[in-house]
């Protein structure tokens, strides 16, 4: 699941997020983040946000980034 872009108005910045709770998914996150990045040349990664939880039944990975135009 992707989450949306965001954009700031004070100083200009994206918000990506990927996150993933099935093995197969989790284990190609690395994968879709680094596609991302390839289609978004434009953009610079000032902040990298990696966030993890679960409970009995699911384990969830989440990479959010925070990008400004270079």
């Amino acid at each position: 699941m992707d989450g949306s872009l965001v954009e700031t108005s004070a100083r200009r910045q994206v918000i990506k997020v990927f996150s993933a709770t099935k093995a197969k998914d989790r284990s190609l996150l690395g994968e879709r983040v680094t596609e991302w990045m390839a289609e978004n040349p434009e953009l610079e990664i000032s902040r990298t946000i990696v966030m993890q939880s679960s409970d009995r039944l699911f384990h969830c990975i989440s990479i959010v980034l925070i990008c400004q135009p270079s």
